[in-house]
């Protein structure tokens, strides 16, 4: 269950962000802050289908329809940037609530599955469409010159609108019946809910999101290729959600921000990057089951003296 987070803070935590990405005039670090903003999304996306009980792991898939999307309309038809990345999203929306109609009959395991072979068959695809670039991808995607300087700001803004609408549709009756699907599927349908239409629903707002991120990326990178979009994209969002803090709404957002930090100092080490990366992800996981958020939260309850005595009493 997600611990609820004082909007106040949601606002500071948003308002702080914008605030960096004007400012920021260093070039690696505004590609570094672009990642994280993306990084932040993907991952919140894949928690909001966690919170029905499923794993999504067609998260990647979705992304790369996204950004292909939008860099197919920017460089083969001209379509300006805002478009792009909008169409990039419903494109999104509606393949994601078709692919959902067909396998959310299945659950956990077998729904993972399904998501990941989905995955690795659309970006096989990527490379047999030469329309699309090959094996080689898509190069070329730019938004307007006039934009360049103002692409952190413009990024962080629709990645902080998109979670503002995850924020709000978790704390609704909407994110109520997704939890109530999660404890007991059954006893939800028994009470006169349409349960799988709200799975359809949930999975399609989410990768709604993965859209907009995939377009992002495009434009940001200038440049995307099939690699771009294995299963390896949903197992780094996995880990943002993990290490952040499953149970709070910003906790793929801080999972997302300390990893990315960390792969982007580790890139320094040559090649062992992977052994720090990796290693700081299993140490997390295995000393902080709650993710950091839920370690703090807990270290602040056993700093409250009148906290544990409540508890006390209650046990």
């Amino acid at each position: 269950m997600d611990k609820r987070i004082n909007p106040g803070l949601f606002v500071l935590f948003a308002g702080g962000a914008l605030l960096v990405s004007l400012l920021l005039q260093d070039f690696y670090l505004r590609s570094v802050l672009n990642l994280m903003a993306i990084s932040a999304l993907l991952a919140s996306s894949l928690r909001f289908v966690m919170l029905m009980g499923e794993l999504n792991f067609a998260l990647a898939a979705f992304t790369g329809i996204g950004a292909y999307c939008a860099g197919y309309l920017n460089t083969a038809l001209g379509v300006p940037f805002g478009v792009a990345v909008l169409s990039a999203g419903l494109v999104t929306a509606l393949a994601s609530a078709v692919f959902g109609a067909i396998t959310l009959r299945a659950k956990g395991p077998y729904f993972l599955l399904i998501g990941f072979a989905f995955a690795e068959a659309v970006r096989v695809a990527y490379s047999k469409f030469d329309a699309l670039g090959g094996t080689s991808g898509m190069i070329g995607i730019f938004p307007a010159r006039a934009l360049d300087d103002w692409m952190p700001f413009i990024v962080m803004s629709v990645v902080v609108l998109l979670l503002l609408a995850f924020y709000i549709a978790e704390h609704s009756d909407f994110g109520r019946i997704l939890f109530a699907i999660r404890e007991n599927e059954d006893v939800a349908r028994s009470v006169g809910i349409n349960t799988y239409l709200c799975k359809v629903v949930a999975i399609s707002g989410a990768c709604f999101a993965a859209g907009v991120a995939g377009g992002l990326h495009a434009f940001v990178n200038s440049v995307i290729s099939p690699g771009d979009f294995s299963y390896l994209l949903a197992a780094f969002a996995l880990a943002y959600v993990k290490v952040g803090g499953e149970d709070h709404f910003l906790g793929p957002i801080v999972g997302a921000i300390l990893l990315v930090a960390l792969s982007s100092y580790a890139l320094g080490l040559g090649g062992d990057e992977h052994f720090l990366y990796g290693g700081a992800i299993i140490v997390a996981v295995l000393l902080m089951p709650k993710g950091v958020l839920g370690t703090l939260g807990k270290l602040r309850f056993l700093g409250n003296p009148f906290k544990r005595g409540v508890d006390a009493n209650v046990h």
